[in-house]
């Protein structure tokens, strides 16, 4: 069934709608520049809402398989290809990208001039789409409330570690927690509106996940989250990255078209070497804001000068814009987890409550 991508400067691409697909579908449209990894990207909770368009040709060659989702179901609201095979070849597939996407009623689109649509993007940014069986132009209005749908509604533990770290759930990847428990951390994932919880569970240090949408929209719970912050080892990622900017004072700004993607080079100055990460945020920590913060840029985007991670001049907070467990995408970053260990392991530290 030939259908359309409309997006909301009025630009209409075509191309084979998925069967079943009835009435319309809107999202922020947004690409991933990864040759893999999709099955990751589609449960992403970062993604929330999101039509993605995959900007490599061939999306689906190696099927889906019952350990790559960092969530327990799709979070896109649609998909974009120029071609997904009805064939895919992996030992430990168990179904096709399609069989996937039309078992949780994702609507996808093959066929489709994606380097086209990724131009358009990078030129005129992000923007609202809608895919359905004509052309209709979406509305304009900013999609709110992807965090509300994504984060934990109850607390959860991992893990059997000697380090008592609770993860302040945004919307967290499975592949975080993954991360903190296999070093040596006993995880407590706590939804991100019951910060009342933390001092009752006596943590050795604190996690902010990622998340999806404006970090601004957090902002009642940001007087809170700073007495934490400025209390416990602290490690923000990517969403949690910008609330520790924010709730120290610090501002964040809106990319045209975000980093997504899984070969963002990025450098760190503790270390002075540069480093691929992975990446998928439409917002930005605006470096001129940190000023009286005590925050410091630490992590500079290489591509566009971007703040990409920061540091605390006098206390154990660190963040980064980046994925340092990667999924999809390479591992070098992955360092980060340890010196947030370490921090927590230092002689001599106590456990401090506001």
């Amino acid at each position: 069934m030939t259908g359309c991508l409309s997006l909301e400067n009025g630009t209409v691409f075509k191309g084979e709608l998925s069967p079943g697909c009835n009435g319309t579908v809107v999202g922020e449209i947004v690409f991933f520049t990864g040759m893999t990894g999709y099955q990751e990207v589609l449960t992403d909770p970062s993604y929330k809402d999101q039509i993605v368009v995959f900007t490599y040709p061939l999306i689906g060659q190696y099927g889906i398989n019952e350990s790559d989702s960092e969530s327990a179901e799709p979070q896109v609201k649609g998909v974009v290809m120029l071609h997904c095979p009805d064939v895919y070849s992996h030992y430990q597939a168990t179904s096709s990208l399609k069989e996937y996407l039309r078992k949780w009623n994702i609507p996808y689109m093959t066929g489709v001039d994606t380097r086209q649509v990724v131009k358009t993007i990078r030129e005129l940014g992000s923007q609202n789409a809608c895919m359905s069986s004509s052309a209709r132009i979406p509305p304009s209005h900013t999609l709110k409330g992807q965090i509300e749908q994504v984060a934990s509604a109850e607390v959860s533990r991992y893990g059997s570690g000697s380090i008592q770290v609770v993860l302040i759930d945004f919307g967290v990847k499975k592949s975080i927690i993954t991360s903190l428990v296999d070093m040596d951390c006993s995880v407590t994932v706590m939804p991100y509106d019951r910060l009342e919880l933390l001092q009752k569970l006596e943590p050795d240090a604190i996690v902010i996940s990622n998340g999806p949408g404006d970090p601004k929209e957090m902002g009642g719970i940001l007087p809170q989250l700073k007495e934490y912050i400025l209390t416990l080892p602290t490690l923000g990622i990517c969403l949690g990255h910008q609330l520790i900017a924010l709730a120290l004072g610090g501002n964040t700004r809106k990319l045209l078209f975000g980093h997504r993607g899984a070969n963002h080079p990025v450098i760190d100055y503790g270390t002075g070497r540069v480093y691929l990460t992975s990446q998928n945020h439409n917002y930005v920590v605006e470096d001129e804001s940190l000023k009286g913060t005590n925050l410091k840029p630490r992590f500079l985007n290489v591509n566009d000068g971007s703040v990409e991670g920061l540091q605390h001049e006098t206390k154990p907070i660190l963040s980064v814009q980046f994925h340092p467990e990667a999924r999809p995408g390479p591992e070098d970053a992955s360092y980060i987890f340890e010196e947030f260990y370490q921090s927590i392991k230092q002689p001599g530290r106590e456990k401090i409550y506001a």
